[in-house]
């Protein structure tokens, strides 16, 4: 390579002349293919040789192939190891040695095997900078492959690193669920399989463990039938009092601005009078509106009535026949009663955590909550209630060293609006809290949506591990990029052009930023997400009215 009127021989290695010639194969790995014109704190901008890049694009090594590309990595000598940097951007330039300038960003730095040159201990971070011409070489496969082994932490493989067939990338477990996890991807890019195979990994490597996910389209149901507990509207069975006092408010109240606080008040003091009627709160003492005291509806409805035929109780009857009128509804819709039947009046709770959170897990370590089947107007309620319970139970049983629990949220921004889409709903609230303080108690959040950019203000950026498959929508990808750290910017840039069933994978849970192509999930084990093929469908005929008859059963019955 020609720079500023000079050659650059490549180092020799064992076995070569000092001139660079090998004595055998040519080693590709070792020859330089570019000159560092410019340093900066968080990357490099280099002088590609052309000629250089075009004689290495037909080696058999894939990485050393395609190095000098945008997306691809190379490294560069500091000290007594080297510095390894991902190519950002590329553009040609007749003013620079070798015709071609590239920027680049420092992903991190290793050791050097002595006989190989090859790259080993690799950690991220900038210890040593290099200086302004130096030289930058091709990052090999092997480089590579010791860059992406775990070093001896617990990982799971969910894939190929690209651009390589056969090096494997890991997902560290610790690091990935214990600072929370994003997986985002615009519809059709294969989100609903990915997250179907990283929680599949996750299960075969943690049998015991303890998963929840929230599953508001009822398609991952199939995908884990054989391995876990599938909890609908049919089995749910979630009792009613355990509803805090704002959860209540969100479902018996109605009314807004000045008669909604009026509501309010009087809902709390019968529905404390009305727990307060059961022996545990005798036993315990001092209770409040939000202790998980079971009571019975029709306690509530003869208090309301009491409450209402006093000649001293300050307020009109209206607010008391709205409270009453809307608990008959909820008592006599069958929609309500996976969670509001009167057979729910038992002290259930530590039943009903056990087999929610999976305790003991029995080889079947998830639990499915399939949403798709609550009134609309209670999903989100459902879903809050849930969510406090994990966060409420991981506060106190930490005296006992709780195991983690891990709170999957398909379609995300549903439940956690951004805030000019923040209906006011409980479930935004404590799902904000998780993701700030969860993983002090021992919750781990995973968050799946394909528009990040409904997400509440923040959220994504509590996520350690962010996992972006293809997005199409601008506003996406800038907020998206916003929420990478710097050295993952050149990947990001990636993103648009990521083909189906690959993703772009930076934080803490692995080394450094990849992209990776998911492995393929077999066919038993997919979540029943494809697309229905119009072509087909329309060109078959036959069942249709029997079709018709029993969807017409199931909507009437509201039940599948």
């Amino acid at each position: 390579m020609r720079h500023e009127g000079f050659d650059v021989a490549r180092e020799a290695g064992p076995g070569e002349t000092p001139s660079g010639s090998p004595s055998g194969s040519a080693d590709h790995g070792r020859e330089p293919i570019g000159v560092i014109l410019e340093i900066t704190g968080a990357g490099t901008r280099i002088a590609f040789d052309i000629e250089r890049l075009n004689q290495i694009s037909k080696n058999s090594d894939p990485s050393i192939a395609l190095s000098g590309q945008v997306g691809s990595q190379v490294k560069i000598r500091v000290e007594n190891g080297w510095l390894l940097a991902s190519v950002r951007s590329q553009k040609q330039d007749a003013k620079v040695p070798g015709g071609i300038v590239a920027e680049a960003d420092f992903l991190g730095e290793g050791q050097e095997e002595r006989l190989t040159g090859r790259i080993h201990g690799f950690r991220r971070g900038v210890t040593f900078y290099p200086m302004s011409g130096g030289l930058v070489f091709p990052a090999t496969s092997e480089d590579l492959r010791q860059i992406y082994a775990s070093d001896g932490r617990s990982a799971i493989q969910i894939g190929n690193v690209y651009p390589t067939k056969d090096i494997r990338a890991g997902l560290y477990v610790d690091a990935l669920l214990g600072k929370h996890f994003a997986l985002l991807g615009s519809t059709g890019t294969g989100k609903s399989t990915s997250a179907a195979l990283i929680l599949h990994r996750i299960c075969a490597h943690a049998p015991e463990g303890h998963i929840i996910m929230i599953d508001p389209h009822g398609e991952y149901s199939a995908a884990f039938r054989n391995t876990g507990q599938i909890l609908d509207v049919t089995n749910l069975q979630m009792p009613y009092w355990l509803m805090n006092f704002e959860e209540h408010c969100e479902i018996l109240l109605t009314s807004q601005g000045d008669d909604r606080q009026i509501d309010s008040e009087i809902l709390a003091k019968c529905l404390l009078e009305a727990r307060s009627k059961n022996r545990l709160a005798e036993q315990i003492g001092k209770i409040t509106v939000d202790s998980p005291i079971p009571y019975l509806l029709s306690d509530l409805s003869t208090i309301l009535n009491n409450e209402m035929g006093k000649l001293d109780k300050g307020h009109t009857s209206a607010p008391y026949l709205r409270i009453r009128n809307k608990l008959d509804e909820i008592k006599s819709d069958p929609r309500y009663q996976f969670m509001f039947s009167g057979m729910l009046v038992g002290d259930t709770m530590a039943d009903f955590i056990a087999k929610l959170f999976r305790m003991p897990s029995r080889g079947r370590p998830i639990s499915i909550i399939d949403v798709s089947g609550v009134p609309s107007d209670i999903t989100s309620t459902v879903v809050a209630v849930l969510s406090r319970l994990v966060f409420d139970f991981a506060i106190w049983s930490r005296e006992d060293n709780t195991r983690p629990i891990l709170l999957v949220c398909e379609e995300a921004h549903r439940y956690v609006p951004s805030e000019k889409n923040a209906d006011g709903s409980s479930v935004g609230r404590i799902l904000s809290r998780i993701a700030k303080e969860g993983r002090k108690y021992g919750i781990s959040l995973g968050l799946i949506t394909q528009r990040p950019s409904d997400l509440a203000e923040g959220v994504l950026s509590q996520c350690g591990t962010i996992i972006s498959m293809r997005l199409n929508n601008d506003r996406d990808q800038a907020f998206v990029r916003a929420a990478m750290p710097e050295g993952a910017r050149g990947f990001l840039d990636s993103i648009p052009a990521l083909r189906n069933r690959e993703c772009i994978i930076c934080g803490e849970g692995v080394a450094i930023p990849i992209r990776v192509s998911f492995d393929d999930l077999e066919e038993y084990k997919r979540p029943a997400s494809a697309d229905p093929s119009f072509t087909d469908l329309w060109n078959s005929s036959g069942g249709e009215e029997e079709m018709v008859f029993r969807t017409v059963q199931r909507w009437r019955t509201q039940g599948r």
